[in-house]
């Protein structure tokens, strides 16, 4: 039987940004970027065509925000998993970026392979922003 890779799609609105995680995907054995999107418009159509296991999901973001796409992605596809993504510090982060849908939270300077294979590997459990 073949070993089916985790899709993933970026959402970001700075393109250094998703330029990082499409290498940091390349490095994580089992995860594979099938799409990348500008706004939370974009990552909301991007998520309906293709059924990503992951979502890397940018906050802050022009035309709509990450939050609430994450709100509209998880009423659409509730066994995506939505991984907030952004530089605000633990306790800055906007009041209600926990109750987005979203299954973790991570710095941008912390994403690394090791961290995305962390994340998901977690992802059932109750920490937010560990």
């Amino acid at each position: 039987m073949a070993n089916t890779e985790l899709s993933v799609i970026v959402v970001d609105d700075q393109a250094p940004f998703r330029l990082a995680a499409r290498a940091v995907l390349r490095r994580t054995e089992g995860f594979s970027l099938v799409g990348e999107a500008e706004n939370g418009l974009e990552a909301i159509s991007l998520a309906n065509d293709v059924h990503p296991d992951l979502v890397l999901m940018d906050i802050n973001m022009p035309e709509m925000g990450g939050i609430e796409a994450t709100r509209r992605i998880m009423a659409e596809l509730p066994d995506t998993v939505v991984i907030l993504c952004s530089t605000y510090g633990v306790n800055d982060l906007p009041p209600d970026a926990k109750l987005s849908g979203a299954r973790a939270y991570v710095h941008k300077e912390q994403l690394s392979a090791k961290t995305i294979r962390r994340l998901w590997e977690e992802r059932q459990a109750d920490g937010f922003a560990n």
